[in-house]
């Protein structure tokens, strides 16, 4: 048996999102908390965590900035509001020219302006100030994108900033303590990785799964009950 095999993994993100919400009960019920998925995937843990605190939910966009060639590995992200993270122990070794980052930057930079526009359509973006966030995301590897997602959210003066998942390597939510108030990773199993080892079916969740679960979502603004 291998080491991956002796820790339990997710049936898929619904049950993680499931699992994740009994670590965040100290987040129930209250008026100032709101759950702010990463699309896509983290929209459908998101849901789940929103659905048992009784909490809005609603999507902070981050993309991914790939080396170009190899996109898989992340360079950097950027998030709402234009604010780039770049991964310095993948820019510095690579030695990627600041145009390639650049380009590469205003290309990510339209896709999070498409699907503001796909998952939200007019509706205005959540008012952030002085509440309560929990930014949820499927899991974390490098977290290039949730440290994104925390600066760019930073600006918006939340009052406080949790990080919510349900795997991640122990390293990068040792490390993310620094930037938020409160960390809560479900599991970090190691060897780690990445993240879809920790899941029976990490299949793509799709742009339309992710405005269901939008509308489907508890809000002082929106939506009833999922059919």
């Amino acid at each position: 048996m291998t080491d991956h095999e002796r820790v339990s993994r997710f049936r898929d993100r619904t049950d993680a999102g499931a699992v994740l919400a009994t670590k965040l009960t100290a987040y129930a019920h209250r008026a100032d908390v709101l759950v702010l998925a990463l699309p896509r995937g983290g929209v459908p843990v998101a849901y789940e965590v929103a659905k048992a605190l009784e909490a809005p939910l609603d999507v902070f966009l981050v993309r991914k900035l790939g080396v170009p060639g190899h996109e898989e590995l992340a360079m950097g992200a950027v998030a709402s509001g234009g604010v780039r993270v770049l991964n310095e122990q993948v820019v510095r070794p690579l030695r990627i020219p600041g145009h390639v980052i650049d380009a590469v930057t205003e290309e990510e930079i339209k896709e999070l302006a498409r699907r503001d526009r796909l998952y939200r359509g007019e509706r205005p973006a959540p008012d952030v100030r002085g509440r309560t966030v929990i930014l949820v995301d499927d899991g974390l590897a490098t977290g290039a994108s949730m440290l994104a997602a925390i600066r760019a959210l930073r600006q918006l003066e939340p009052a406080h900033i949790v990080v919510a998942v349900p795997t991640a390597s122990a390293e990068t939510c040792q490390e993310l303590k620094s930037e938020v108030d409160d960390v809560v990773c479900a599991t970090t199993p190691e060897p780690f990785h990445a993240v879809g080892l920790w899941y029976e079916d990490f299949s793509q969740t799709t742009d339309e799964e992710v405005r269901d679960l939008l509308q489907w979502a508890p809000s002082s603004q929106r939506g009833g009950p999922r059919p």
